[in-house]
């Protein structure tokens, strides 16, 4: 009977947590699997890079700052 009563949702009871369709599920174990394969030169190259790159743009950026200048209010 369609009048009875009873919601039922697509996700299931209210009780019942929601799942993560495969889809999502391998897509977040590729980005965790992704760093953390030591196995794979390819992956490590491309992070090594990344880092590099991300550590030459901080000191490019941050080098303007006088770390031994006198702080106000000290």
């Amino acid at each position: 009977m369609a009048s009875s009563g009873a919601c039922v949702t697509a996700a299931g009871s209210a009780n019942e947590a929601p799942e993560i369709p495969d889809n999502v599920g391998d897509w977040l174990w590729g980005v965790y699997r992704f760093p953390t394969n030591r196995n794979d030169f390819r992956r490590n190259l491309i992070l090594n890079l990344g880092f590099f790159a991300a550590g030459v743009w901080l000191a490019r950026n941050l080098s303007d700052i006088d770390l031994m200048a006198p702080q106000p209010g000290v």
